[in-house]
């Protein structure tokens, strides 16, 4: 069976490829509208052993740091730590970029600062329209490591971003305006803005609810371990009503699935293709909207009305960047989406963009992207 699946995959890969060439220009034009995060990321290692000034190996294993910790408790202890660079950061802002560098026409709103903040300059230059909502971005401390990062995050000004401040902010019309011209309306991490889930309900009322060309929306949720069971309800039951006027797109990774999964009374599970796959068709199922989604590491399922896919991806055992991995996968499913692809060149798509993200470290241009589902299909990806 393994053969048989890996050629299948390599035929759906060489066909994506061409397809997705012949096609990427119809993106020019496109228009998508994101918010709401903004967050200065500093990006960061752990110094395993530092040998001289320009001499050192990092903490390569998550498992490596905890049990560093572990070792530390009642004792205390100190590492070194290097602070490679502070990026721009926040599922808005990657998810935004990878769209852009793919040539959709984005119109964000997010907490960029006020003034906008430095970090995200190059980020506003590269958008259709750039609105910076909120007193002050949040701010990430992102260690990573060769099998996953660890976020801390700083975001108590996010309760700032309540109905209150909606209020000011959409009396210029310029949401709503983007909201009408938008082929999509991505609504990016309810995890840390306490108030989300009621933003989220007045938006329905006084903005989606005057949409009338049913556009996608593609809601990424952020782990939301960190909030109690019944802000996840709520914000379960806020869900179905994005589906009144458009098409909704609920995108996961792993832990996020299981979270909601566990309070809904449906199995957990761990990676795996078919069980990713029946995971994604369960939930769909009882959250009543139009697609659920859900990226792991090695493999990606989508579920819809019609069934549930799974696609394997380009899986990077060394990863030059892992932070914002997750909304470079969103981006290339999402132009999937609007190239109105097949669930399985969706998965494939949105899994191309966050290996060649891995890899180099940015966002891939449609060439880029054309190029490295080619060579991922020839196994040339390392």
């Amino acid at each position: 069976m393994e053969p048989q699946r890996f050629c299948m995959s390599k035929l759906n890969l060489i066909a994506l490829a061409a397809e997705f060439k012949k096609r990427a220009g119809e993106l020019s034009g496109t228009r998508v509208t994101a918010g709401f995060d903004g967050f200065v990321d500093e990006i960061i290692s752990v110094v395993q052993e530092r040998r001289g000034l320009d001499q050192w190996t990092r903490m390569s294993e998550i498992s490596d740091f905890g049990n560093w910790i572990q070792a530390a408790a009642g004792r205390s202890s100190l590492r070194e730590i290097i602070v490679h660079r502070a990026d721009p950061g926040g599922c808005t802002v990657n998810m935004g970029d990878g769209l852009a560098a793919l040539g959709i026409d984005l119109d964000a709103f997010a907490t960029l600062g006020q003034p906008m903040h430095g970090a995200f300059a190059e980020f506003g230059a590269k958008c259709h329209s750039c609105h910076s909502w909120g007193r002050e971005p949040g701010r990430t401390l992102a260690f990573e490591f060769a099998d996953g990062k660890l976020m801390f995050s700083a975001v108590t000004q996010l309760a700032e971003f309540n109905p209150a401040m909606l209020d000011k902010v959409l009396a210029d019309g310029a949401y709503l305006g983007a909201c009408q011209q938008a082929r999509l309306v991505a609504l990016t991490d309810w995890t840390l803005y306490p108030h989300m889930t009621a933003c989220w309900r007045k938006l329905q009322s006084e903005v989606f609810s005057k949409l009338t060309h049913r556009p996608f929306y593609y809601l990424d949720l952020v782990d939301p371990t960190s909030r109690s069971e019944a802000d996840i309800r709520a914000m379960i039951e806020a869900i179905p009503g994005f589906e009144k006027s458009g098409r909704t797109v609920l995108g996961l990774n792993g832990n996020e699935a299981n979270v909601i999964s566990r309070l809904l009374k449906l199995p957990v599970i761990h990676e795996d293709g078919e069980a990713v796959r029946d995971q994604a068709a369960r939930l769909r199922e009882k959250l009543g909207i139009s697609q659920v989604v859900i990226h792991c590491m090695k493999v990606a399922a989508r579920a819809d009305q019609q069934g549930a896919v799974v696609a394997e991806g380009p899986y990077c055992a060394h990863p030059k960047k892992s932070t914002g991995a997750g909304d470079r996968f969103n981006a290339g499913y999402c132009c999937g989406l609007l190239l109105n692809l097949s669930p399985m060149d969706c998965l494939l798509l949105g899994s191309a963009c966050s290996g060649f993200f891995v890899r180099n470290a940015r966002s891939a241009s449609a060439p880029e992207l054309g190029q490295f589902i080619e060579s991922w299909a020839e196994g040339k990806v390392d």
